[in-house]
């Protein structure tokens, strides 16, 4: 037994030795992980604190050759495209991702669930084409509605699949308790296995509606965007990122120092909806 002694040190050394070296290398990746986040953060928020100010968030955009203005008109046009967007496409992904989890067993389930994960993958610019096909060309415009159906269409994949599998980590034994208590299914799935998970369906809802606040590329084909106010549903209207986009791309100086608050903007707005969802499961999803 003696003689086992040296050589179950060295074994406990190795092991020490291996967990020492897993754990700095998992600190690495996160630390990999945080700088490009801080990094964007930093560069933003150098570039574009100057132009923040009262009249950024309360005027119109300047004409050409004139300091100062705003975006204000872009910020509510951001704002009503995106309600709109999140009010036509919740409803439809969580409904869908509760079909998918509770009753998704046949075929027609594992079509949806595929064509879910492919639109999921597919460039958001198609889905501004599509509706630019589909509604912008039979109405004869540009509009923030066409906008608000292009953000939806990018919306109701993923809460559809995010809602799905928050509803699998419900315990079957949950589900069970419901039935046994003469509940029916469908009771059973809004009062017991719904509420369950709620704060994961509420994170899922918000990510959502933060990855579609900054898309540009299906707006360029479907609300256009203009320099004055709009909040008539049928007329182009317009969104940050599109007036970030055209003062970016522009070669006046004044531009380039309102495209960078208006990123700075942008980047808060997501901010704010990744860090409100991570309020929302605070300390509140147990499902197990």
């Amino acid at each position: 037994m003696h003689s086992d002694a040296p050589r179950i040190q060295r074994r406990l050394r190795h092991r020490r030795l291996v967990n020492a070296c897993m754990l700095c290398g998992a600190g690495a990746c996160a630390l990999l992980t945080v700088v490009p986040l801080v990094s964007v953060l930093y560069y933003v928020w150098s570039k574009g604190h100057s132009g923040i100010n009262a009249a950024f968030f309360t005027h119109l955009p300047k004409p050409v050759g004139e300091p100062g203005g705003g975006m204000a008109n872009a910020i509510v046009g951001s704002l009503l495209m995106v309600g709109a967007a999140a009010l036509m496409g919740l409803p439809f992904g969580l409904l869908g991702g509760i079909y998918l989890s509770e009753y998704g067993h046949s075929k027609l389930a594992a079509t949806v669930r595929f064509a879910a994960d492919v639109l999921n993958g597919v460039p958001s610019i198609v889905a501004g084409v599509f509706v630019y096909a589909l509604v912008v060309v039979p109405m004869g415009g540009f509009s923030g509605l066409a906008g608000a159906l292009a953000l939806s269409v990018i919306i109701v994949p993923l809460v559809m699949r995010t809602t799905e599998e928050m509803l699998r980590l419900v315990p079957r034994s949950q589900r069970d308790a419901a039935l046994a208590v003469g509940a029916t299914e469908g009771r059973t799935v809004l009062g017991a296995v719904v509420p369950a998970a709620r704060a994961g369906l509420v994170t899922g809802a918000l990510l959502a509606v933060a990855r579609i606040a900054g898309e540009t590329a299906p707006l360029l084909f479907t609300s256009l965007g203009n320099r004055f106010w709009n909040i008539h549903p049928a007329h182009p209207t317009p969104a940050l990122p599109l007036q970030i986009f055209a003062y970016a791309t522009s070669p006046y100086d004044d531009w380039h120092v309102q495209a960078w608050a208006g990123a700075l903007v942008l980047v808060t707005i997501t901010l704010g909806f990744n860090i409100a969802a991570r309020i929302a499961t605070r300390g509140r999803f147990h499902l197990t």
